[in-house]
Formats: C-alpha cells, sequence, structure tokens
C-alpha cells in the first residue's frame, strides 16, 4: 500500500497527515482479552506483561558495566542516581503506553502519519541503527556469559547466538502470552541470582539506604560524576519507546474514552511494578559491586569478566561467579526476544512494509553478530568490551530522535484529545527529555575524545 502525501488530516483523525493503515504487530493485535466483569486484581492481571518487556531493555549487558564501574569505585553513592534513572524510565514509558492506547497507533506509525515521508524515512534509519547496535549489546554480553559458563571461545559464542532467531520464532507461534511468560521467567531469574549475590556479599544496609539519598559530592566529583551521566544516559533504550507503544495494543479493551482510559491507568501500574524489577536487578548489581569490590579495595572493576572473574575469590562462594554469569546470560537472550519485536515493529511502522520475523530477525542478527565475530576474533575479550562501549553511544546517537516525538504526540490536544498531557505533565516530559538528550549528547562527545581526561581523574582518585 502507498503511503498518502496528504497534508489535510483525514475524517475523524485530526491531527495526522496520513490515516492509519493495519495494526500495529497485526498478528497479536487484540488477542489478549480484558473482560468487564474483572475486578481490579484479575484485570492488573491481565494488562501485565508489556512492561516486563520493556524492563528487559533496562537490565541489558550494556547497563552492566555502568553498574560495575560505580560500585566498585564509589561504593553505594550513586544508588540515588539509578533511583532517579529509573522514574525517568517510567515517565517516558507511561507516555508511550498513553501514545499506543490513544491514538492505535504505535511510535513508528505516528511519525509516519505526522511527519513528511523524507523526515520519517531519517527516523526510520536511525532507528534501524540503534536497533542493530542493542542487537550488538545482546550478542556480546551472551557471548560472554557463554565463555564464561562453559569456556566457550568469544567467536563461537557471538556465532552460537544467531541461533536464538529459532527461538524467538517458535514463541511467537504459541500466542504473545507464552512470550510475557518467558520473558518474566528469565526476568525472575536474573532477579534471583543477584538476591542471592547480594547475601553472599552481606552489604551495609545503612550505607544502602544512605546511597539511595541524592548527594552533592555527586556534583562536585568529576569522576562520580562520569560515572553518574553513564548511569543516566543509558536509561532510555529508544527501542522500548516503539515496543510498549505497540505491544500495549494485545489487550482487548473497549474503544471508547472509558475503555481507553481504564487501558492507560493500568498500563501504566504495569510499568511501575514492571520497571521496578529493573530497578532492583540495577540496584543489586551496584550494591554487589560496592560490597565485594570497593569494600576490599578493588576500586578499578569495570569489566564484566573482571567481575566474574574476582567474584567468588573475593566473597568466598564458590557459586557467586556461576550465578552472575547465569545472570548475564538470561539478560542477553531477555534482550533477544524483545528486540526481535522492536524491530519487527519499527519497519512494519515506518514503512507500512512487513517482511517475514524469521528473515528481519537474521538481517539484524547478521548485522550484529559481523562485527562482534571479527573483533572477538582480533581482540579478544578488551576489543568485546569496548565494541559494547560503542554499541552503547550509537544508541544513545537515536535516543532524542524518539523521545521528543513522543512528548510532542503526547502534549498535542489534536492528537490526544482529553488524554493530551496536561501542564505539569508537559513540562515534567520536557524536562526529562532535555535532561536525557544533554547527557547522552556529553556521552558522544566524551567518546569522541573528552572522556580520557575524566578516566586519568578517575584513575589518580584511586
Amino acid at each position: 500500500m502507498s503511503e498518502s502525501s496528504s497534508s489535510v488530516p483525514p475524517a475523524g483523525e485530526p491531527g495526522w497527515r496520513s490515516a492509519r493503515r493495519k495494526p500495529s504487530l497485526a498478528e497479536a493485535h487484540r488477542t489478549i482479552p480484558v473482560p468487564k466483569e474483572y475486578g481490579f486484581f484479575r484485570k492488573m492481571l491481565a494488562f501485565s506483561g508489556p512492561g516486563y518487556l520493556v524492563a528487559v531493555g533496562y537490565m541489558d549487558p550494556g547497563n552492566w558495566a555502568t553498574d560495575l564501574a560505580a560500585g566498585s569505585a564509589f561504593g553505594y553513592q550513586l544508588l540515588s542516581v539509578i533511583l532517579l534513572s529509573n522514574l525517568m524510565a517510567i515517565l517516558l514509558q507511561s507516555l508511550s503506553a498513553k501514545l499506543g492506547i490513544v491514538t492505535g497507533r504505535d511510535l513508528a506509525q505516528a511519525c509516519r502519519d505526522h511527519y513528511s515521508r523524507p523526515v520519517a524515512m531519517a527516523l526510520w534509519v536511525l532507528c534501524e541503527l540503534a536497533i542493530c547496535a542493542c542487537d550488538l549489546a545482546e550478542v556480546i554480553g551472551s557471548a560472554v556469559a557463554l565463555n564464561l559458563l562453559f569456556g566457550l571461545p568469544l567467536v563461537w559464542g557471538t556465532a552460537l547466538t544467531g541461533l536464538d532467531v529459532l527461538l524467538v520464532m517458535s514463541l511467537q507461534k504459541k500466542g504473545f502470552r507464552v512470550l510475557e511468560g518467558l520473558v518474566l521467567a528469565l526476568i525472575l531469574t536474573i532477579g534471583g541470582c543477584f538476591v542471592l549475590e547480594v547475601v553472599f556479599a552481606r552489604p551495609e544496609w545503612a550505607s544502602v539506604f544512605r546511597g539511595c539519598v541524592p548527594s552533592v559530592e555527586i556534583v562536585k566529583n568529576p569522576a562520580m560524576l562520569y560515572l553518574a551521566i553513564g548511569i543516566l544516559g543509558a536509561t532510555v533504550m529508544p527501542h522500548n519507546l516503539y515496543l510498549h507503544s505497540s505491544i500495549v495494543q494485545t489487550r482487548k479493551y473497549e474503544q471508547n474514552a472509558a475503555g481507553k482510559a481504564e487501558a492507560v491507568k493500568y498500563a501504566t501500574l504495569d510499568a511501575v511494578v514492571a520497571l521496578t524489577s529493573a530497578l532492583v536487578i540495577n540496584g543489586g548489581i551496584l550494591i554487589v559491586a560496592a560490597a565485594a569490590f570497593h569494600k576490599t579495595g578493588q576500586h578499578q572493576v569495570a569489566e564484566i569478566q573482571d567481575a566474574y572473574k574476582l567474584l567468588s575469590p573475593t566473597l568466598g562462594v564458590a557459586a557467586a561467579s556461576t550465578l552472575f554469569a547465569l545472570a548475564l546470560l538470561g539478560s542477553g537472550q531477555n534482550s533477544t526476544l524483545t528486540g526481535t519485536l522492536a524491530g519487527q515493529i519499527v519497519m512494519e511502522g515506518f514503512l507500512n512494509l512487513r517482511l517475514r520475523p524469521c528473515l528481519r530477525r537474521l538481517l539484524t542478527r547478521g548485522l550484529a553478530i559481523a562485527p562482534a565475530m571479527v573483533v572477538a576474533g582480533l581482540y579478544g575479550e578488551s576489543g568485546a568490551a569496548k565494541l559494547l562501549i560503542l554499541s552503547q553511544v550509537i544508541l544513545s546517537l537515536q535516543l532524542s530522535f524518539a523521545v521528543v516525538p513522543l512528548v510532542v504526540f503526547t502534549s498535542d490536544r489534536k492528537k490526544m484529545g482529553d488524554f493530551a498531557n496536561p501542564l505539569w505533565l508537559k513540562g515534567l516530559a520536557w524536562l526529562t527529555t532535555g535532561l536525557i538528550v544533554a547527557l547522552n549528547l556529553k556521552l558522544v562527545l566524551d567518546f569522541a575524545g573528552i572522556s580520557s581526561r575524566i578516566a586519568r581523574l578517575l584513575g589518580m582518585m584511586n
């Protein structure tokens, strides 16, 4: 179907350049019923699921490195930054869910129906680059986990991750609830591993609670500020905004104002609960690093492989390193499942074109596996770690091109009607957007060369 070039809003859809076409993620659209006679808790369970698929992006291997570095270098002091980043994530993901529920469009479709075709195509290319970068992080994380658990060389581990295409395709055929169930099971596995790690680490709980309160020292200390920017800058994964706006539409809610208001309420609650689980896991990584490494004077543990090697001897528990690697493997595989959906949603939404999910996944996975295999073969563990950092920078570059349209759309009364962001929420959303964009811009500039000075400061302080 060709895309309409008319600038006249279609009847019944004011504020949009083009009319809606097919529904987002058509094979799963409105397939999960939410009977009107359900009470609060049964409805909450019926709507629960999309938030957990989104939460996966906040506990991917890219976040592990910053949490490990923050905990080993500064103990519990940056827990407040993880808490703040989680609150920002809840706000933006809630806006994403509201966009999908109220307009019946995912964020990719909304961009296509609002912007001119050249602008929409540019946004699509940027988003595809971000998804490939995210795929790269998943490949590296899974390959490192396989190397740590089974001694599998990184080159073979990266190749083996391509087989997850078969797993994803088989799960999609069994229904969306099965996919949500597997993601939740993996999150519980990751969470369970870190609960045990925290028990083994025996943290100072008074210091943990003090770390949840923001400190002026974070701003005064350049090295600490640098790590805080790393945590905040990687807060929101751009593909998560596209993903969430689509998968909330898998629920069969009433297509009227009351039904949409109820769906928005439960989708927001789902996001809050699910992202709290991400907060617990990210906080757990930092707490373990603080208790195991900072307390023992090991202040420069920033790479995943180093943490694995040091955990068991430092804590005196043989299973500690194995649990750490198992959680990493679960994190990488979880990200794979949601990355598949995000790629499908973005391509269909921007282009109004559908490739077979298997072909789409093979394409993006191939783009991620090829550079990962080359770097792993030539440079080993250190090269893989640097490639992981590069993937996060690419994600940072794309982020503003997803966040800004989201806030613009959900603040537009012509598009959202009575569901448009009120003035206080609009102000908070723009403040959050400005902070994230500024921090990601700084992260990119640092990567280009400025970070070396901060890194030297960090080394001098430790």
